[in-house]
């Protein structure tokens, strides 16, 4: 049988939102739903939707502990949007494909009228080949290495006038 640790990414992606029963090597048991799988340690993140409580359950086990892993019960649209839920922030998820695009079209006419050398790599809006905003285009969105450039083009984020600032909101 193959140990846990030895998987490939693609084997456990196969785990990723299904039930499980994680044990470890103390024969300890947690059950769960499988968030995901870290492809360097083996670590399984689980979590738990107890009826009993108003919040959901994280448990990390790590992969060195995990002896076997057993799928009690497939994963579902729905228990997948509920774990994603608790991790990605709530713009992420409400806003559909068209607005996305919208406000990812708008944010890159509005820093172009600023003389921001701005480009398009797929979802992505790259500001001097040194800055990216991903979706969903505010000023949380915006990676760089250059804390200067960083604030200043969250600053023009945020300054987005009327028209456009209701999209980008």
């Amino acid at each position: 049988m193959l140990q846990w640790r030895d998987r490939s990414p693609q084997q456990w992606q196969e785990f990723v939102n299904q039930e499980v029963c994680v044990t470890a090597h103390d024969q300890q048991s947690f059950e769960g739903r499988v968030f995901t799988v870290d492809p360097v340690s083996a670590s399984v993140v689980l979590v738990s939707f107890p009826e009993t409580k108003l919040r959901p359950s994280v448990r990390v086990i790590l992969g060195h502990a995990v002896t076997d892993v057993q799928i009690l019960a497939g994963g579902t649209p729905d228990s997948e949007s509920r774990m994603k839920s608790l991790f990605l922030p709530d713009t992420a998820q409400v806003l559909g494909a068209d607005e996305l695009k919208s406000r990812r079209e708008n944010l890159r006419v509005w820093l172009e009228k600023n003389r921001v050398p701005v480009t398009e790599d797929g979802d992505v809006l790259r500001v001097a080949s040194v800055l990216s905003i991903s979706a969903p285009y505010s000023t949380g969105d915006c990676n760089c290495a250059n804390e200067i450039i960083l604030a200043r083009v969250q600053s023009l984020v945020e300054s987005v006038p009327g028209e456009l600032h209701t999209s980008l909101a």
